[in-house]
């Protein structure tokens, strides 16, 4: 007998942009079904429509995008699928699982606080759960679950262990409102049910809420999914992520300059352990995710750990993949976009910058010597390494330099007896380089400038520099 397919899928209501938080759910949804050849399914949670908005589920599917987690088939709109949720609270009543319940508000207070005032947990009991169809009024109603009144139910968590809940703590709660609206927790399990969700890997805030979805289940005869539920995201200083800790959106990461693989392995790790695997790529991640590696406990927001994590995925990167990127990180900032000359000494210059930086700001920042324009504008403290006699050493090495072969062993050869002639260390000689190729006096080596900028533009930078 064949295992049946893995199926994922991650649900957020569009009420804002996707949150960390919601995109490491994501993550772990995307790792576990892709790991296991299965489907990763996508669900926009919109029936509350006055707080969904079509701006932020765009914002929900930019996040998804620039993390690099694609899902399987059409995003499904609960919304669109209410008539398919009401008609399944009606299979309920049919299958006396469910009955129609006339009470008004007025009266659940009232049986409320009469509960309250007699020391008693106020669970509503109402009067039409066990009622004679014929005595129903020409009223509107609700539909309730009818939910068990006495044991318990237990949910088999793979992250969170066995989890109890008494029955006789919760009440059979509507499934659908009297406007023929469904409620979240009925609109769930139909939709899970449908789209063959196999694996429920959601926040442990919902964990409450699987008691519940586990009763709509059994009310109609459906498999239970594997519940999974992952601990919050907390803060460094252990409560809960809020703006004061920083960033809160997954495109705000994308904004700050983090790349997505080192933000993928980041999360990945945030909250899951696998041995002492810290570095690895999305393909690594898939083969290694299970949900044993999941703790219990909340994971703790590192920025430090996420910089580093991110600088080995940018030293790992194809160069062409990264540049890729960092165009993208231009566009989303609101930043120039590289001209043709700007790309193509990036491109040839990625294998002295990407392992020098953790961020795309960093990089651009090394790279700062590939991206200028003549003249070069020097900063002060660069600037003043410009003096008449540093000007006189230039102008002799721009005389060696023009018949020299340019490559690295004859480049360094050059400069070595130009110090020697000048009769200085080779700093001084490599500081005013410096100011004059990058206007800097932190750059990348001056041989790794002169090779990437090329004989002509060193040459005219060194000119520039001379008058």
């Amino acid at each position: 007998m064949s295992t049946p397919q893995i199926v994922t899928r991650f649900a957020p209501s569009p009420t804002g942009y996707l949150h960390i938080g919601g995109g490491r759910t994501a993550l772990f949804n995307w790792l576990y079904a892709r790991g296991r050849g299965g489907k990763f399914l996508l669900r926009i949670e919109d029936t509350d429509r006055e707080r969904s908005t079509p701006e932020a589920t765009a914002a929900i599917l930019r996040g998804l995008t620039w993390l690099g987690l694609d899902w399987d088939g059409d995003v499904v709109s609960q919304f669109e699928r209410k008539d398919r949720h009401a008609e399944v609270a009606h299979q309920m009543l049919q299958r006396g699982t469910a009955y129609k319940c006339f009470a008004s508000k007025d009266e659940i207070d009232a049986f409320r606080a009469a509960e309250e005032a007699a020391g008693r947990y106020p669970l509503f009991l109402s009067p039409w759960r066990d009622a004679n169809p014929a005595t129903h009024p020409d009223l509107p109603y609700v539909i309730r679950m009818k939910a068990p009144r006495f044991g318990e139910t237990v949910i088999e968590d793979k992250v969170q262990g066995k989890v109890t809940f008494q029955n006789d703590q919760l009440d059979d709660m509507i499934v659908l409102r009297s406007d023929l609206t469904p409620t979240y927790m009925l609109a769930v399990v139909v939709d899970d049910h449908d789209m063959g969700v196999t694996h429920v890997i959601r926040g442990d805030d919902h964990l409450a809420n699987a008691a519940r979805q586990t009763m709509v289940y059994q009310a109609m005869g459906w498999d239970v999914p594997v519940w999974a539920h992952i601990p919050l995201i907390h803060g460094p200083d252990g409560k809960k992520l809020s703006k004061r800790h920083g960033a809160l959106g997954v495109e705000e990461y994308q904004a700050m300059g983090y790349p997505a693989a080192g933000m993928r392995n980041y999360l990945t790790r945030l909250g899951w352990a696998k041995g002492d695997a810290e570095i690895f790529t999305s393909h690594e991640a898939q083969s290694m995710f299970d949900l044993d590696g999941i703790g219990r406990a909340p994971a703790r927001l590192d920025f430090k750990k996420l910089e580093n994590t991110c600088g080995h995925h940018m030293a790992m990167a194809q160069d062409a993949a990264l540049l890729h990127e960092l165009q993208a990180y231009l566009a989303v900032t609101g930043k120039p976009a590289l001209t043709q000359t700007q790309h193509d000494l990036l491109m040839r210059g990625m294998y002295c910058l990407k392992d020098r930086a953790k961020t795309f700001p960093e990089l651009l920042d090394k790279a700062v010597f590939a991206l200028a324009s003549r003249p070069i504008q020097p900063q002060v403290a660069a600037s003043a390494f410009l003096d008449d006699v540093s000007r006189g050493i230039l102008k002799s090495l721009t005389l060696q330099l023009q018949n020299g072969t340019w490559d690295k062993d004859n480049l360094e050869a050059i400069l070595s007896q130009a110090a020697t002639t000048a009769d200085i260390g080779f700093g001084k000689l490599a500081s005013p380089l410096r100011a004059a190729l990058a206007g800097r006096t932190a750059t990348p080596s001056v041989y790794d400038m002169m090779l990437v900028l090329g004989r002509d533009e060193t040459l005219a930078r060194l000119g520039d520099a001379c008058r």
